[in-house]
């Protein structure tokens, strides 16, 4: 028997799901009220307790990571008279919307890891945008489009919804012209499970029953083939996981985030300029405002614990080693028959001689994006353009130093004990906080566990070590000197390509770009792939002909236009959510008593998504402080927490 079938018989219709399935007079009259009035978002968290809005003693925290989620925490802190001090590695702000120069053609450009849509049950991260009078900075895209290769389907078509469940539903069948092609029959109790599953979220029981399987387990059973072609495969790899390492329960709080829990529609803004412009220097100068203290190029080299807690840590600022001597395993996708072996993964990878006694980072010293060999032996960094040659040294910027050199101290056979071959700065900074909030990205934050010293909480890293990371994910960015014509969304989803799920049309959302495109009469047009397997593509030359390729199938008309300029972004460190690690997944409060996370990795209460689930951990991390110090929580937001056929 299937596990679909098993999951189906174990949930037999309740008289509870038949009345709300088939209706009564109260159900009815809340289904024709949902229907007329649009609802409003759940709230999460709030205080009943009329508690002081202000700390009245000086509690200082430390903030590790300046992405969303860092960002956000910073943020909501700082507004409430703590001393913040955040820490980035990276020159910029943002972490996954950060934002860089780049020149074409002697004019300068903004570019960013990609393309982002501000959806509008993003409740948290609007009421932020509200707060600091910058919602002007967004543009309406008005709807969104999904589009199938060979046609296969007709283009799907989202737009903005005034109505909850079950009628947004039907407003979605009835304006899908594939809605006949769903494969639903709900008189089979295999598609009515699937039905009630995706219709039904609940936070702990749809983890309960799905969440040891994947995506792909799931819908390989007797799965209406319509409903995962036209929905499941798409929006499951925009979570930027693989359908094959996704928990099928993670993806049903997602769906339900943005689908059948969601009365807002799926239309959304853009930016009118580039995400750091729009979005991170307007928190970053309101944490400044608020007295908060921002250092960038900040690398952490010791987290010591005393007592349980976390006691201290120490930065340097620019190059700095790491004097701990740690392990790396060997890379067997990239290490092949040759003088040179690669080891770790991610965004930490290592480079050595056979034999050799010494190791080359290729972490780019810019962003820290993973370098890729070339086979004239320089490392080019697919993120912002740097260029190093065989011996770690910068030959093209935007990078200024060149790549740490560690010495090999051991070698097993499938791993080296590094340490750093430079001796570290004798100057360096020494912070003591009261709290310690961890958001950095999933890399980031294992990689701070290997430099903690001291009384250690063991649970809490091996929570820490047990995190994935999803298959990477690449960003093609092309100028052409003509435009053309398209009937589609400015931004619009792919499915069917081997490696291409998303277009955007620059030149149609962000001002910059605009302004180049009436004076040049050209296009900026980019690429996704959330999700592609590195044996498929193990080379940037391989992601960029396929992206080309495929553009050329998407827009036939750009074939004969003149390329001017291409970017590639290519990076490995998005938070994996495979099967069966919902359950010990960090939460905010991890049990130490100053130890706070935040992070797209980190167990949410409630659904949230994408950059709302990273600015929801945010916010989290700092109710969490000012719980504590018996402070007014910031009120949370969400769609219905649960959905509306309970199973």
């Amino acid at each position: 028997m299937s596990d679909l079938s098993k999951y189906a018989q174990s949930l037999p219709l309740s008289r509870r799901a038949l009345l709300k399935m088939f209706g009564v007079s109260a159900v009815a009259g809340v289904i024709g009220y949902s229907r007329f009035v649009k609802p409003q978002p759940t709230v999460f968290q709030k205080d009943t307790l009329d508690l002081p809005f202000f700390t009245s003693r000086p509690l200082k925290v430390v903030v590790i990571g300046g992405g969303l989620a860092g960002l956000a925490c910073a943020y909501e802190l700082s507004q409430r008279g703590f001393k913040v001090t955040l820490l980035e590695r990276s020159p910029q702000l943002g972490g996954k919307i950060a934002s860089w120069q780049i020149e074409v053609g002697g004019e300068t450009f903004m570019m960013e890891h990609g393309f982002h849509g501000f959806f509008p049950q993003y409740y948290n991260l609007k009421s932020i945008v509200a707060e600091l009078g910058i919602t002007k900075n967004f543009v309406d895209l008005k709807f969104y489009s999904l589009l199938f290769r060979d046609n296969k389907y007709q283009p799907e078509v989202f737009r903005p919804s005034h109505s909850a469940f079950p009628w947004n539903i039907v407003d979605l069948a009835l304006a899908s012209s594939n809605r006949l092609r769903w494969g639903i029959n709900l008189t089979n109790p295999a598609h009515w499970q699937v039905f009630r599953a995706i219709t039904g979220f609940h936070p702990q029981k749809t983890y309960l029953r799905l969440d040891h399987l994947s995506v792909a387990e799931w819908a390989a059973q007797d799965f209406p083939q319509g409903l995962y072609d036209l929905y499941f495969l798409p929006f499951a790899k925009s979570t930027l996981n693989a359908p094959d390492m996704l928990s099928a329960g993670e993806l049903m709080q997602f769906f339900h985030f943005y689908f059948f829990g969601n009365p807002e529609g799926l239309a959304f803004n853009g930016t009118r300029q580039d995400m750091g412009t729009s979005l991170v220097q307007p928190i970053a100068e309101a944490i400044k405002r608020a007295g908060g203290t921002i250092v960038t190029e900040a690398v952490v080299s010791n987290i010591h614990w005393q007592d349980g807690q976390i006691d201290s840590l120490s930065y340097y600022q620019g190059d700095a080693g790491n004097s701990v001597p740690f392990w790396v395993k060997r890379n067997s996708l990239l290490s092949k028959a040759g003088e040179k072996e690669y080891f770790g993964a991610g965004d930490c990878v290592f480079v050595a001689t056979s034999g050799g006694k010494e190791a080359i980072s290729l972490t780019c010293t810019h962003q820290s994006c993973t370098l890729q060999p070339q086979t004239n032996g320089e490392f080019h960094c697919p993120c912002h353009g740097a260029i190093f040659n065989a011996d770690g040294k910068v030959i093209k910027g935007p990078a200024k130093r060149d790549l740490p050199r560690f010495k090999v101290l051991q070698r097993k056979k499938e791993e080296l004990q590094l340490v750093a071959s430079v001796k570290l700065p004798k100057a360096k900074n020494i912070l003591k906080a009261d709290y310690y909030v961890i958001a950095t990205d999933v890399p980031g934050v294992q990689h701070l566990f290997t430099l903690m010293t001291g009384e250690v909480n063991n649970q809490v890293k091996e929570g820490v070590e047990k995190l994935a990371i999803a298959d990477p994910f690449a960003v093609a960015r092309f100028w052409f000197d003509r435009d053309f014509e398209w009937q589609h969304s400015w931004f619009t989803s792919l499915s069917g390509y081997k490696l291409t799920d998303s277009i955007t049309l620059y030149h149609r959302i962000q001002e910059q770009f605009i302004e180049w495109n009436r004076k040049t009469g050209g296009s900026v047009v980019e690429l996704h792939a959330y999700c592609y397997k590195e044996k498929d593509f193990p080379t940037q030359q391989a992601l960029l002909a396929t992206f080309e390729q495929e553009l050329y199938e998407i827009v036939p008309a750009l074939k004969g236009a003149k390329m001017l300029h291409r970017e590639l972004v290519n990076q490995k460190n998005f938070s994996g959510y495979p099967p069966g690690s919902y359950a010990e997944r960090p939460e905010t409060c991890c049990g130490v008593p100053n130890l706070i996370f935040a992070g797209d990795w980190v167990k949410m209460p409630f659904p949230c998504g994408l950059m709302e689930r990273a600015v929801s951990s945010g916010l989290l991390a700092a109710n969490a402080i000012l719980h504590r110090e018996g402070l007014q929580r910031r009120v949370l937001f969400s769609v219905n927490p649960q959905g509306w056929l309970q199973i």
